[in-house]
């Protein structure tokens, strides 16, 4: 399929309906061949290319970033739900790095509007704002449709 296919616009709405539908999601990270998983407070930042989050830089999930930015998020399922849901269910892989110093007060604030209850992280000396470059998404409307999108590209892969 072309890029900017009629199909390529319907799984980019799709992702941002999924990230809007859903405030968290899950990191994975690792360390030393150890995967790790946290929950973390997400906001869409430039549609579906940023994905940000906050953290403590004393936390594992900050270290791991530290030497090794490669993350993936798994948004839209509760561990109850079956595997066939009537939602999205999402997977963002991409590089992630502390926010640039010159967007970070902007990004910050967007991150407190849509997480309010995260001002005393957001405001700590050891807080750390992420922001994850999205590489790829996958995207599973049912387990026989699976499709991977290139934000970059707007184009499915």
């Amino acid at each position: 399929m072309p890029v900017g296919a009629p199909g390529d616009m319907k799984e980019e709405q799709d992702i941002l309906d999924t990230l809007d539908a859903n405030q968290f999601a899950v990191l994975a990270t690792q360390s030393e061949g150890q995967p790790h998983t946290s929950l973390v407070a997400i906001t869409p930042i430039d549609g579906v290319r940023t994905l940000l989050f906050a953290t403590y830089r004393s936390t594992r999930k900050y270290r791991s970033i530290s030497m090794d930015g490669r993350v993936s998020l798994f948004f839209g399922a509760q561990a109850t739900e079956p595997f066939v849901t009537q939602r999205p269910l999402l997977t963002a892989h991409g590089f992630a790095s502390e926010a640039p110093d010159d967007k970070r007060r902007e990004m910050a604030a967007a991150h407190a509007d849509r997480h309010p209850y995260l001002l005393n992280l957001l405001g700590s000396t050891d807080a750390a704002l992420v922001c994850v470059e999205v590489a790829a998404y996958q995207l599973v409307r049912s387990i026989d449709d699976v499709r991977w999108y290139d934000p970059s590209n707007r184009a499915l892969m």
